[in-house]
This record gives C-alpha cells, sequence and structure tokens, in this order.
C-alpha cells in the first residue's frame, strides 16, 4: 500500500480506516495533497472531489446526514477553509457528524507575508464540539525546521505522534459519540507529494476507539412515570426525525391514548391519521377567530414533550411560548433545547426506551385530542375545496408537485418557502424527507440532496427548492456524481417570495431590490451546461403535463422549472388561512 511520506497524514488515514470512516471529500489544492495521496491511494475509502469548499461542505453532510455516521472534508489552506462555515454551523445545529481536516503552513510561515495562509486553530470556534491543531512531524523537512524553527526539535519524533495519534482518536470518539463536526488542523512543510510505503511504528500501538453511549444508561424515574400519567393535556410535539419502524410502531400504539395530541411536520417521517401533520392549518384560523384566548386556553398542554430536531412551525412556537405548559420534556439525544421557556428534563434515552415504558402505564381518561381532530378534518376538506377555486400560483404547484410524487422516494426540501409550504400539503406516507433545518439557510440544499445521493444511488431523489436557493448553491452542478435518476423541481417566482407574506414588509422603501430581490433569470442555460433535461411550466396545465413523465428514468438527469406569478403568491396563501376559518 502507498500513501503520503509524511506520517501524520498516513496516521490519519489509517485511524479512519481502523475506526470504520469510509467517505471522504477533497477539494484541490497543493498543502493538502499528503491527505489526499493517503486516501485516494487506498481502496478502503470513497473519495470525492469536489472543487468549491462551500458545496463539498454540504455535499459530505448529505452522506453524513444519511448514514448517520462521520464523513471527513479536506481543503488547503487559506481561506478555503472558511468556505466550509455555512455547512459547519448547519452540521453543529443539526447534529450531524463531519470531520473537518484542514492543510496548513506550518506555524513559523504564519502571519510573515506567505501567500495563502490565514490563522486556522480554532478557526470554528463555538460551532464544533472538538478542534485541536496537530504538532509538526519533525522527521520529515528537518532542514527547513532547523533553519527557521529550532524549537520545534526538542519533541521527538515519536512524542509528536502520540500527540497526534490522542488528538485524531479524540476527534474521531466525539464526532462518533455527539454526532457533531470537529476540526483538524494539519501544519504540512514542503515537499508535499513524496509517497511512502513504510507505515510509521506507531500505529501499531493505537487502539480502536470507544466511547460511552450515554442513551443507554438513562432510567425512567418513577416520579417521571407518575407525572406523564398525571397529565390530561399531553402534546408530542415531532421536529426533524429519521425514525426507526420500531420506534414508530411503539409511537402510534402509544397516541391511541387520547389524552395525547400528536403535532408533527413534513420533517418528521412520521405520519398516522391521529396526527396532525399541518401545525399552522389549526393555529393560523385561530390567530384569526374571535375566541382566540378561549381556544388558545383549550388547546393549551400541560406536557410537552419534544422529538428529534428542529421545528419548521413558527405559529406553534409563538402559541406555546405564550400559553406555556407546566412541564416541556426533550426525548431523545438530540440536543434539548428550550424553545419555548418552559424546558425541565431532558430524557437522554432512545425513544424506544421511554415510549416502551409508558405503555406500562394506566392511560389517562381525558379526551384532549377529540376536537383538534376534528378541526383537522375539517382543514383537509377544506383544503381540496380551496384547491379547487384557485388559480395558478406557488400554492397550487406545491398541492401538484407533493400530491404526484411517487412511491419511496427521498425528497430533499430546499430553505425557505419550500419547506414551509410543504407542511400544508399532502405527501405520502413513503417518502423519506429531508431538510436543513439546522441554521434554515438557503444556501447548499442542492449539494445537501446529490451528496446524500451517494449513499442510495439506485434510489429516485427529487429535490423541491426556490429560486433564491437553487440559484445561491450553482455550483453543486458542478460535480461528476450527479446520477440520472436525481430530479430538481425549481419553483421560480423571481424573488425571495416569502418577504412578500410577513407582515407590513411590502411597505418598505425599495422592497422589491433589497428585499424581495426580485429577477428575471431561468434555469434553461444552467440545466443545459451541466447536463439535465429541461422543462419549464407555467400553467396548471402544462405542469400536470410535464410530470407525466418526469420521473421516468432517462440517461440524464432532470429538471423542472415552475414560473408563478409572483405578485398574486402571497395573495392566495394569506386567503387560505382566512378560508379556514
Amino acid at each position: 500500500m502507498k500513501f503520503s511520506n509524511i506520517p501524520t497524514a498516513y496516521l490519519f488515514m489509517q485511524l479512519a480506516k481502523q475506526n470504520e470512516i469510509t467517505d471522504v471529500v477533497i477539494s484541490p489544492g497543493s498543502r493538502n495533497a499528503p491527505l489526499a495521496l493517503s486516501f485516494t491511494l487506498n481502496d478502503n475509502f470513497n473519495a470525492y472531489s469536489i472543487i468549491d469548499e462551500r458545496a463539498a461542505g454540504f455535499f459530505a453532510l448529505g452522506i453524513a446526514k444519511k448514514k448517520k455516521k462521520p464523513v471527513i472534508l479536506i481543503c488547503t489552506s487559506g481561506s478555503a477553509l472558511l468556505n466550509y462555515y455555512p455547512a459547519v454551523a448547519e452540521a453543529y445545529y443539526s447534529q450531524i457528524p463531519l470531520i473537518i481536516a484542514s492543510a496548513d503552513r506550518p506555524s513559523y510561515k504564519i502571519d510573515i507575508g506567505d501567500g495563502q495562509t490565514i490563522q486556522q486553530d480554532g478557526v470554528f470556534n463555538k460551532l464544533v464540539a472538538f478542534c485541536e491543531a496537530l504538532e509538526q512531524d519533525v522527521c520529515h523537512a528537518t532542514n527547513e525546521i532547523e533553519l527557521f524553527a529550532p524549537h520545534l526539535l526538542t519533541k521527538s519524533q515519536d512524542e509528536i505522534e502520540s500527540f497526534n495519534i490522542r488528538a485524531i482518536q479524540k476527534a474521531m470518539a466525539v464526532s462518533y459519540s455527539k454526532q457533531l463536526p470537529v476540526h483538524l488542523n494539519f501544519p504540512f512543510e514542503e515537499s508535499l507529494y513524496g509517497i511512502g510505503e513504510n507505515p510509521p511504528s506507531s500505529i501499531l500501538k493505537s487502539k480502536e476507539i470507544s466511547f460511552e453511549n450515554d442513551s443507554q444508561l438513562f432510567e425512567i424515574s418513577s416520579k417521571t412515570r407518575k407525572l406523564w400519567k398525571s397529565y390530561k393535556k399531553k402534546m408530542i410535539i415531532i421536529g426533524g426525525w429519521q425514525p426507526a419502524e420500531l420506534e414508530k410502531k411503539l409511537l402510534f400504539e402509544l397516541t391511541d391514548d387520547e389524552s395525547i395530541l400528536v403535532f408533527s411536520e413534513t420533517t418528521s417521517n412520521c405520519f398516522h391519521d391521529n396526527f396532525i401533520n399541518s401545525i399552522d392549518s389549526i393555529i393560523a384560523p385561530i390567530e384569526k377567530s374571535i375566541d382566540i384566548e378561549e381556544q388558545f386556553k383549550t388547546l393549551q398542554p400541560e406536557l410537552i414533550l419534544t422529538i428529534g430536531g428542529q421545528i419548521v412551525s413558527k405559529k406553534i412556537k409563538t402559541f406555546l411560548r405564550r400559553f406555556k405548559a407546566v412541564e416541556h420534556w426533550h426525548l431523545g439525544k438530540n440536543k434539548a433545547l428550550n424553545t419555548f421557556y418552559c424546558l425541565t428534563a431532558h430524557l437522554n434515552c432512545p425513544p424506544e426506551q421511554f415510549f416502551k415504558a409508558m405503555l406500562e402505564e394506566d392511560r389517562c381518561n381525558y379526551d384532549y385530542r377529540g376536537c383538534w381532530l376534528d378541526k383537522k378534518n375539517s382543514f383537509l376538506a377544506k383544503r381540496e375545496d380551496y384547491i379547487s377555486e384557485i388559480p395558478f400560483s406557488d400554492f397550487w404547484a406545491f398541492y401538484t408537485l407533493q400530491k404526484n410524487l411517487p412511491y419511496s422516494i427521498d425528497l430533499h426540501l430546499a430553505n425557505s418557502s419550500s419547506v414551509r409550504y410543504s407542511q400544508l400539503m399532502p405527501l405520502n406516507k413513503t417518502c423519506v424527507v429531508y431538510a436543513n433545518r439546522g441554521t434554515s439557510g438557503i444556501e447548499g440544499s442542492t449539494s445537501t440532496a446529490i451528496g446524500a445521493h451517494q449513499v442510495n444511488p439506485d434510489k429516485l431523489v427529487v429535490l423541491i427548492t426556490g429560486d433564491l436557493s437553487f440559484f445561491y448553491d450553482i455550483n453543486a452542478l458542478w460535480s461528476n456524481y450527479i446520477k440520472p435518476n436525481f430530479r430538481i423541481i425549481l419553483l421560480n417566482n423571481k424573488g425571495g417570495g416569502i418577504f412578500r407574506i410577513l407582515p407590513g414588509t411590502k411597505a418598505l422603501p425599495h422592497f422589491e431590490t433589497f428585499f424581495e430581490t426580485q429577477h428575471n433569470r431561468n434555469a434553461k442555460l444552467v440545466s443545459e451546461d451541466f447536463g439535465f433535461e429541461y422543462n419549464l411550466a407555467d400553467s396548471k396545465e402544462v405542469l400536470e403535463q410535464a410530470l407525466n413523465n418526469f420521473y421516468t428514468i432517462t440517461e440524464s438527469p432532470k429538471l423542472l422549472e415552475v414560473k408563478t406569478p409572483r405578485e398574486l403568491n402571497d395573495e392566495i396563501l394569506l386567503n387560505f388561512f382566512e378560508y379556514l376559518i
């Protein structure tokens, strides 16, 4: 086996292999050559080459999101590293494991006028769970070290390798156990392209990483059981989640209890007839009703149980911050967020453990959910009536698109209108939904979807995105890894349509230029340049016709651009909530 002749580069690769990390995303450069060589000369790794570091960061995030295990990102020195920042932030707030491996110049060449150098150590600050500046190998380029930094020679090569191994092991352990990004900074002196065949002996002394799984140590107390049984109005809110089948089965059994009302979202991947899957369709009509206080007090829970990650609905947050529950428990390994300002417990155990425990308890004889399920059924009927009356628009298009999605696909939703409209529309239960809701930024959705597709390349993947999000991440398409069964649906309303919905924004000076950012771009030439089959729909009839063969597999990926009326979309959405009253 061949690898870089710089020991730390080899050690990092070997420890990744030892700990079953298999995916590496590399952006081109010179300083990172030792890392790139070590991984690409080894058949144990899936190595991907992505030129744009921002796109690379989200590409890696997509793989890690699907696999739920760390993916390594490798970049050269200088500003290249900073382009990872949006993906690192998303990974941190979504709890997705990434290992950032940045190549750097030696410490004695920083801030002295050498090109492509910045202060890289600790650059991600609070957005990584662990960071370490590794020590420079003194057995490589020793003459340079003697000339410019002789103090580095006070440590032996064995001591340096021992330190670096511990740091790398710690980074991998933290990323695995906490499901968070970590950062390792590698100082490399030239020459950078040497190939070796004799591994450092110190690697033979290292052991596989181990970490304590805290969730297995959690015990559900008798007090928790007693409180659960005592509360008559229990509200379960499911955020972004990828539940296992057993977890869903047990949750469905638990929620046969009429004292439990479940709010879920498209991103929850958990659908049931007794769940309310469109939160805003329940909350918005109450906000506009005459007896708003009385209705909200009826809905006000005594106990909130949250599961999964971030919640999309702003309305449920506003409601529960005003009409507070007695207690809020968060269930699972996800970070417990005090979203409603009443968090009282983090039940850091597998959801199935909690569900089994609560199923052993007697049910509370109180019907909390009944009237709200009636409201849900009313909403479903009114939505169908409303759809039949409205003209072609974002609302009509989203309804038609989601209703016609194929079964058993991976569906990626971009921020911000796309994921919000999706909450209001029907969706078949076989779709697996993904969205970058950690930071909810518009960048990176296309890159994430393409990265995730590498894990199950035979599966049909559909990305629904808006025009700003699509054009913002256009370098995602600059990739050799886009499969023929990849589909993009681009809703083009010629700007940031969500800003037309927010109260008071349209009256602002220069609204169209600095808030909505109106434009006249389309994706036709972009699609052709990157090898996509392109189709355009700008009416009900054309969209329905385009969908007839859009999902048929051909030799190329496909992009369907749906152009909607910019000045009509907000009115139709806002009128929908009025229609529900």
